[in-house]
């Protein structure tokens, strides 16, 4: 990180609005990534599909990210990243697009492509570039902004945009999204200074990572994790609806509680997490594990749900921002390397999770897949609890 020259320096106000509007570009990207969740029945009955075969659209949006977000990265690497960052909001934007006009499912998988491209691009360059923007003394601070937008895509974008699929239309859902992201490209654009890349890294820092065990252990926990969290969490719409029987609203209430639970786990994370650097990485696993496990036997109550997906919400917000700062921490010498990394493997886990979550529901039962999930996640909390007591951890 090095700041800006004295001549080119923004204020310190501006540097805020630059942070804030990144955050709400975390909001939207977060928002599009996992809206389908809250949209499959709605975008199963258009185009007389079923819910676990629209479940594809996550899973190509996530194996889309996952192999190019490195590529993608490092063939741009050079690129001043002020421009990087409106181009690829102006692919984003597009294609929100052609998902409003998709005349058929294939149509909108294709929509979904681009939208996976400026995705995989744009987690891997952000991070760093909110620490760079961010006033003196508050990079960490940016972080939290960037989590908090995390928070209220689950807070806010993904039960808005299903209460906007009900009543205009899951269509206009995405052009909710692509209004947004026209926004907020625009206030980026005039208030972003030029930004030449530095500490990207390059294909050196695939050897130099190898040689830093816990930097591994941390990107196989994420693929771990993730894809325990998504073998359940893709279908939570269906298995509300069907298995648990609640109606369309308590759904979208269950939903607004997850998501509200992202803004404790946030919370915990940057109240606890420096002072107890080897306790948040397995408390926040733990939690996930605990929550999937009891996803059946807690669905006979909405009380009782809710307080599961309270819970079930503080540990996945809690986790990616842990894992994400240690990511940084770890690979502090090529940040965009290591973060297209950690996201690229983030959407492995989410494309592995989708697919898994289906094959249960198809093959066994869509009452299962928390049974599944938490069992995935037990495994990841023991490798989460060898991986705090490696020495070069801290």
């Amino acid at each position: 990180m090095s700041a800006l020259s004295p001549e080119t320096a923004p204020s310190r106000s501006q540097q805020w609005v630059s942070v804030i509007t990144l955050a709400f570009a975390a909001f939207i990207f977060n928002t599009t990534e996992f809206i389908p969740i809250a949209l499959l029945s709605d975008i199963g009955q258009s185009f007389n599909m079923v819910a676990t075969d629209v479940g594809l659209m996550i899973t190509l949006y996530a194996w889309i990210v996952a192999p190019i977000s490195l590529p993608i990265m490092l063939l741009t690497k050079n690129i001043e990243r002020r421009f990087l960052l409106i181009t690829l909001f102006m692919v984003f934007i597009v294609s929100h697009l052609l998902s409003y006009l998709a005349w058929n499912f294939n149509v909108l998988l294709i929509s979904r492509v681009g939208i996976a491209f400026s995705h995989a691009l744009f987690w891997a360059i952000t991070a760093s570039l909110a620490v760079r923007v961010a006033p003196q003394g508050k990079e960490f601070q940016a972080l939290g902004l960037l989590a908090t937008g995390t928070a209220l895509a689950m807070v806010l974008g993904i039960p808005f945009g299903r209460m906007i699929g009900e009543s205009y239309g899951w269509r206009n859902t995405f052009a909710f999204i692509g209004l947004g992201a026209t926004i907020i490209c625009i206030t980026l654009a005039k208030t972003l200074p030029k930004l030449p890349s530095q500490n990207s890294g390059s294909l050196r820092s695939l050897k130099d990572f190898a040689g830093r065990p816990s930097l591994i252990l941390v990107f196989a926990l994420t693929v771990i994790i993730i894809t325990a969290q998504f073998t359940a969490y893709s279908y939570i719409e269906p298995f509300s609806l069907n298995i648990a029987a609640f109606t369309s609203s308590e759904t979208t209430a269950l939903l607004l509680v997850y998501g509200g639970a992202g803004f404790i786990g946030s919370y915990l994370f940057g109240k606890f997490g420096a002072r107890f650097p080897r306790l948040a990485i397995p408390f926040f696993t733990s939690c996930l594990a605990i929550s999937m496990l009891l996803m059946l036997p807690l669905s006979a109550s909405l009380n009782t749900f809710s307080i599961l997906c309270l819970f079930w919400g503080i540990g996945i917000i809690g986790f990616s921002l842990a894992l994400q700062a240690k990511t940084l921490t770890l690979a502090s010498d090529a940040t965009d390397v290591a973060m297209a990394i950690y996201s690229g493997l983030y959407n492995v886990g989410i494309g592995a999770g989708a697919l898994l979550g289906g094959m249960v529901s198809v093959h066994y039962s869509l009452s299962s897949i928390g049974l599944v999930g938490g069992i995935i996640a037990v495994f990841g909390t023991i490798l989460a609890t060898l991986l705090v007591q490696r020495r070069d951890f801290i």
